[in-house]
């Protein structure tokens, strides 16, 4: 599955010049500051809004081709559409909104398929109930139903969880964890928010004043010292992937990564695991010298790659874990104590590891 995105468009006081490929399967978010063009890029991939020139690939399948003269409808495109709003309809059931795009599918899933998305995205509960009945977070997992069982090539989802207060957010987040997991789909999830990419994103595009200023690996571009300058936005510490390697006795939870291990307080998931973990710029204390007799479980041996200064006060230390980066936020006057240069090695000491999206991974 391919998708290929090349648009120019002049607006008033505005030009979008962007173009990017998403790499592979699952999620690919489009970050930036709000004006930078994400929700255009959006409606053009979509087919509700036409670019002056451009050309969107989707599956080998050409959708608009502004130099062939080739604009395929809406319709047409198989591009399944989740709005900052849920948009269901009023007077139908949860059930009857989710199957109104299958009626139109070209391809219909079968009874077995459509029993499938509702238990992932745990909807059982809800499908003789009207919106009215249902809360936010409620009213976006039977979006993000309707818009899977419409049978599409791709997933567009344009920061469907921006109206949602963080306590919804955080009961929602967790099934669009698992629809990135278990469906086989590219997904262009389109967010302003860096714990939301952070928490679901594969790859990201950073979008500047209409142009891609970066794109790459979440685990990368996310903890990059140039994000303040291309997106406004602060690094985070770190993005990791890791494995469950052992659950011991003191109760702590051992947690395998390419650079070592760190240690949570004890999980349920079975040894094994994949696991996301990020950990905040904050979180993260250098020293020159290996500190034993402290409270925190993790202390990383690690090497400088990188500085930057964050204001009057602050820096940026980009480090190098194995192949893992950490970007740890400490002020100018604990860089310069440090004599911290690039290749200097030093220790992390990781303060506190947020755990997400736990998946089971058979054992080799």
């Amino acid at each position: 599955m391919s998708v290929d995105v090349v648009l120019r468009h002049r607006f008033p006081g505005f030009v979008l010049d962007a173009s990017f490929s998403l790499p592979r399967l699952g999620v690919t978010a489009v970050f930036g500051a709000s004006g930078a063009g994400k929700t255009t890029i959006i409606n053009a991939i979509a087919g509700t809004f036409r670019p002056r020139e451009g050309r969107i690939v989707i599956n080998e399948r050409v959708v608009m081709d502004s130099a062939r003269g080739i604009f395929v409808p809406a319709w047409r495109r198989r591009a399944g559409y989740v709005f900052q709003d849920a948009r269901l309809f009023p007077h139908m059931s949860v059930r009857d909104n989710l199957l109104f795009g299958w009626r139109r599918a070209p391809i219909r899933a079968d009874e077995r398929d459509i029993a499938h998305v509702v238990a992932l995205l745990g909807l059982e509960r809800l499908l003789m109930r009207k919106p009215r009945a249902l809360s936010g977070g409620e009213k976006g997992r039977v979006a993000l139903g309707r818009a899977l069982l419409s049978s599409p090539e791709i997933l567009l989802l344009d920061e469907p969880f921006a109206a949602l207060d963080a306590q919804r957010r955080a009961e929602v987040l967790p099934y669009l964890e698992n629809l990135r997991d278990e469906a086989r789909l590219p997904m262009l999830y389109v967010s302003h928010s860096l714990e939301e990419v952070a928490r679901l994103a594969d790859d990201v595009v950073v979008l500047r004043d209409g142009r891609v200023a970066a794109e790459g690996s979440v685990f990368e571009i996310l903890t990059g010292l140039e994000l303040p300058a291309l997106a406004g936005s602060p690094p985070l510490g770190a993005v990791i992937s890791a494995a469950i390697s052992a659950h011991r006795d003191d109760g702590l939870t051992a947690l395998a990564f390419d650079g070592g291990t760190l240690f949570v307080p004890r999980l349920k998931q079975p040894v094994g695991c994949r696991l996301r973990l990020r950990i905040r710029a904050e979180e993260i204390m250098l020293a020159l010298d290996e500190p034993r007799m402290i409270s925190a479980n993790n202390v990383l041996a690690a090497r400088v790659v990188g500085l930057s200064t964050d204001g009057d006060t602050h820096a940026n230390v980009l480090l190098a874990c194995g192949k893992t980066r950490f970007t740890a936020r400490i002020t100018r006057a604990s860089s310069a104590r440090l004599e911290l240069v690039p290749g200097k090695p030093v220790f992390a000491v990781v303060k506190s590891v947020t755990v997400d999206t736990p998946r089971w991974v058979p054992s080799a």
